[in-house]
């Protein structure tokens, strides 16, 4: 942890729907329930504060750490459909939130503190409205594209769509994982689209993200794995 770090917030959306893995959110993972991997990282990273957004019971009516509230989220909020943009805005007006805030996703387990610190320093930079965390992706996607009408419109350069795979470049996607801004910012848009995005990479394994209960279970084994290998 940065102690001269300028204080900032993390927010964690905690929604009970759950089509992969009912009741995901607080099924216990490696001795602990799941959402409290988030909030034990953000704690051990330096938030000075937590805000949980949630329409669980079981977590609203929880005893938590200090410096963490749970906010009951308006039903109109918690469809499968609602997107994250205005769940995140919601949340960072009723907490009052100002300055740095985090987003964390509670089903990245694997996500560790060097990768939201990681973060943090490429948002001090004040180079980017936005920080989002990435993972390395199949760089065949550079060869796909779209119907429209008869004809095949490439996704981005034509002349990848003829490459050798091997011969591509590098590609990342968004791991859902880590998200930096600033909350005037993003309160004032209600929006994640930006043309100043900073990225941080992390690592395949510190990438896994769970929707279905093979993915919790292979989360459990590493993060088993993970702590008997900290006791030795």
């Amino acid at each position: 942890m940065n102690s001269t770090r300028l204080p900032w917030t993390a927010l964690i959306p905690l929604r009970a729907g759950s089509k992969g893995l009912p009741g995901k959110n607080t099924r216990l993972l490696a001795g602990k329930p799941l959402y409290r991997h988030a909030v034990d990282l953000a704690l051990q990273t330096g938030a000075h504060r937590v805000v949980l957004t949630t329409d669980i019971p079981e977590i609203l009516e929880a005893k938590l750490p200090d410096g963490v509230v749970a906010l009951q989220r308006p039903n109109e909020l918690c469809g499968d459909t609602v997107p994250m943009a205005p769940v995140l805005a919601h949340a960072l007006r009723a907490a009052a939130c100002e300055g740095v805030v985090v987003l964390l996703q509670a089903t990245s387990p694997m996500r560790q503190s060097i990768d939201v610190d990681a973060a943090l320093k490429v948002f001090e930079t004040g180079q980017h409205e936005l920080v989002m965390s990435v993972t390395e992706a199949d760089r065949g996607v550079l060869k796909w594209g779209q119907i429209v009408g008869d004809r095949f419109v490439p996704l981005s350069d034509p002349a990848y769509c003829f490459s050798n795979r091997q011969s591509l470049p590098p590609v990342v996607k968004p791991n859902g994982a880590i998200y930096v801004m600033d909350a005037d910012w993003f309160v004032g848009r209600e929006s994640f689209v930006s043309e100043k995005i900073g990225v941080v990479q992390m690592s395949t394994a510190h990438s896994q993200d769970i929707d279905t209960l093979a993915d919790f279970e292979r989360c459990e084994v590493a993060l088993t794995l993970n702590q008997k290998g900290s006791n030795l």
